[in-house]
């Protein structure tokens, strides 16, 4: 297993480190992805989530309006693009080297990527929930 645990710190949790040579894929919210579990999750508690999401396909139609049921959900785009819609009709394309940061309940909406992405993903508490909502106005 490519995640391990180990060294208990002062405050409970654990240290974990994942290895890139053995990793631990984990269901995620899209089916056309793949998610690479870091062992934060299990390490923290519970309290934060750390993945590196995949695809080597690109997105084929919008994932639709949605809000995370979070704290906030960070990204780094490690490779390639992703276009994101914001209310006010904003658009941003986060490609490799950028980040963003969306505070939890925030609706947005993925609407286009690059054939071929990787990105790290932080959430706070690690359940990220996920719910569709109305497009902004």
């Amino acid at each position: 297993m490519s995640v391990e645990a180990s060294v208990a710190a002062d405050n409970g949790n654990d240290v974990a480190i994942a290895r890139i040579d053995d990793p631990v894929m984990v269901p995620g919210r899209r089916d056309f992805l793949q998610y690479r579990e870091l062992g934060v999750t299990a390490a923290s508690g519970g309290s934060i989530r750390a993945q590196v999401t995949s695809a080597t396909q690109g997105l084929s139609e919008p994932t639709g309006w949605h809000v995370h049921l979070c704290e906030g959900q960070f990204v780094y785009m490690l490779s390639g693009w992703v276009d994101l819609a914001f209310a006010g009709g904003r658009v941003e394309r986060m490609k490799a080297g950028d980040s963003f940061y969306i505070p939890g309940g925030t609706p947005h909406n993925e609407i286009a990527t690059s054939d071929k992405f990787e990105l790290l993903e932080v959430s706070i508490p690690a359940d990220m929930g996920t719910e569709t909502c109305d497009a902004p106005d």
